[in-house]
């Protein structure tokens, strides 16, 4: 079902019912503090979970459940290399919205006094 646009808005139509769940499925997933860290460190570049495990300082089996989280959620994907499981970012539109949200919050935190 789609809205009109009312008074104070951007000019667009509401999201579908749709699409907001799947946005709220997606910031849910985010919510957690270790899945946005994993998140944020595959923005930056692949990993396998062992280097992904030391970089946000969890346990492998934690970390492990964060990826198949994230990944059934199509937020990241894997592909194998060898022995090792690869991990990276799926939605180049996921890794906007965390180096934006991420980037101005350390921003805000370090122009307080």
């Amino acid at each position: 079902m789609r809205g009109g646009t009312g008074a104070g808005s951007s000019g667009c139509d509401d999201p579908s019912a749709e699409v907001l769940a799947e946005a709220a499925g997606a910031f849910g997933l985010l919510a957690s503090p270790a899945r946005l860290h994993i998140v944020w460190v595959l923005a930056q570049g692949e990993s396998d979970v062992t280097g992904l495990a030391e970089r946000v300082g969890g346990a492998l089996p934690a970390v492990s459940q964060h990826l198949t989280k994230l990944k059934l959620a199509g937020l990241v994907g894997s592909r194998r290399e060898g022995r090792r499981q690869v991990y990276f970012v799926d939605d180049p539109d996921i890794v906007t919205v965390v180096r934006l949200l991420v980037g101005r919050l350390t921003d805000r935190t370090e122009a307080q006094p």
